[in-house]
């Protein structure tokens, strides 16, 4: 198993790292955490907000937060 790595994180971590998949890579940047954007979702309706609400907030605090290199990524495991 993987050490867990000095990157930012979604607080609280008690509930957003149900969420947490893994750590991306890519050439010429430090590893960086991985969500999954629906269970990202989940994790805030868990905290009795609508799904409407959750993607509200979701995209205007969380991914539209810039917080270095090291901000977060979300992947969506979803077909096209």
């Amino acid at each position: 198993m993987m050490e867990e790595l000095d990157v930012a994180m979604l607080e609280p971590r008690v509930q957003f790292d149900e969420a947490f998949v893994g750590y991306v890579s890519r050439f010429g940047i430090e590893p960086i955490a991985c969500y999954d954007y629906e269970l990202v979702i989940e994790v805030l309706m868990d905290t009795d907000m609508t799904h409407e609400e959750a993607e509200e907030y979701f995209h205007y605090n969380i991914i539209g937060a810039w917080v270095g290199d090291d901000t977060p990524c979300y992947i969506s495991q979803t077909e096209l």
